[in-house]
């Protein structure tokens, strides 16, 4: 992974156990070396907490800084990249 110098690491992801987007979201970070915290949806205090600051309720849910990523990994992809400051992928 290259990533441009300044950007936030700070990454919080919301997942189910059985979503195939969040496996695919986590094996990818965990590949490009990306460390995160992980919520899970299936607690009901976490599911509120999640539709409380992002307004949906969708699995995965990833937050960088103020930056919310929802939808399938594909389509969280582009942005999460430029949020984390990777430039390339190895």
């Amino acid at each position: 992974m290259k990533t441009a110098p300044g950007y936030p690491s700070r990454l919080l992801v919301y997942t189910t156990p059985t979503c195939p987007d969040c496996l695919a979201l986590k094996n990818w970070l965990s590949r490009q070396h990306i460390a995160f915290e992980e919520r899970d949806l299936t607690d009901p205090e976490i599911a509120a907490e999640a539709k409380s600051r992002t307004g949906v309720r969708v699995a995965p849910i990833s937050i960088v800084g103020e930056d919310v990523f929802y939808g399938t990994f594909q389509s969280q992809k582009p942005g999460l990249m430029k949020a984390l400051g990777i430039l390339a992928e190895d």
